[in-house]
């Protein structure tokens, strides 16, 4: 049995290496600090340089982005979309559609803008222009006794004026292009007012149901309203108006009734004066129909006052 007075007594010390504390744990610390700060300075930089519009869209996207995809275009890049994609050059602001679509998406907006502004002008003009006839009718002891027989207002076409027959008050001679006295001062005072606007005009002339019977053969209700319409042109003109503002002169004999229910009314013998907006002056020019539009802003008048996002677009 050993003596363990003589064994050797050993002494662990722990060696304490100074700055110990400051390792490479802090850098990983100080680089997700970073890391948000950027991220927080990029967000701040995105809702400052975006539009309303877009951030709407963003919000909508994060709320129901079923609903977002279901409501954009062909695909998440298409620039139909509400959340537009990025594509290999992330500058684009169109996502991955070719530029050639984007010009002509830019293009249209323009067109569509310019139209709706443009529409709103002409319209406001037909409107002055209509009170100013029903002023210059009110004023004048020689137009207000035939104030029944002059019609105004506004159509899709533009501002319509009609002047129709009465039973004892004709425009003209009976089956005849011969106006009366009367009627020649009636269209010279309105040619007079019509050179207050840029737009064109269009006159036909109306028969009622009853066929004509005399005169040379094949004569009928529509040589007479084809006549009538260009006696009319003539006292316009005669009256003050340009004789370039005229656009179209028709007879449409008995087929555009005044009064449908009874096709031998007075009322259905009359003359019609269209003061054409833009829409259907196109439409006549380019024998489109109605319906058809203008095609892009090199087909708006000159003068044509556009809202100020509508001018820095077209720059």
């Amino acid at each position: 049995m050993s003596d363990d007075s003589t064994r050797p007594i050993v002494i662990k010390r722990k060696k304490v290496v100074a700055g110990g504390a400051h390792g490479g744990a802090w850098k990983i610390a100080y680089a997700d600090f970073v890391t948000a700060m950027m991220a927080f300075f990029l967000l701040m930089w995105l809702l400052g340089s975006t539009a309303k519009g877009d951030l709407q869209g963003i919000a909508d996207y994060f709320q129901n982005p079923l609903k977002v995809s279901m409501q954009g275009g062909s695909g998440s890049g298409d620039a139909t979309s509400i959340l537009q994609g990025g594509g290999k050059d992330l500058t684009r602001q169109s996502g991955q559609v070719k530029k050639g679509d984007v010009e002509a998406a830019k293009k249209t907006t323009f067109s569509k803008e310019a139209q709706l502004e443009f529409r709103r002008q002409e319209r406001e003009r037909l409107e002055v222009l209509k009170a100013s006839i029903e002023k210059m009718i009110a004023s004048s002891p020689q137009l207000s006794q035939f104030k029944k027989q002059l019609l105004l207002d506004i159509t899709s076409e533009g501002l319509r004026i009609q002047i129709v027959d009465e039973q004892n008050r004709p425009m003209f001679d009976l089956s005849s292009a011969e106006l009366k006295p009367y009627t020649r001062d009636i269209l010279r005072q309105i040619g007079k007012a019509l050179n207050a606007v840029d737009n064109r005009i269009s006159l036909a002339g109306h028969t009622d149901a009853a066929q004509f019977s005399g005169g040379e053969k094949g004569f009928s209700n529509w040589e007479l309203s084809a006549n009538r319409a260009n006696a009319s042109r003539r006292e316009l003109v005669l009256g003050g108006m340009d004789d370039s503002k005229v656009l179209r002169v028709v007879g449409l004999a008995q087929t555009v009734l005044f009064d449908k229910n009874d096709p031998l009314n007075s009322a259905n013998r009359r003359i019609s004066i269209v003061v054409l907006n833009r829409k259907t002056e196109m439409a006549i020019l380019q024998e489109e129909g109605p319906e058809s539009e203008i095609s892009d802003e090199d087909g708006l008048p000159a003068g044509l006052n556009l809202p100020a996002d509508a001018r820095a677009r077209a720059g």
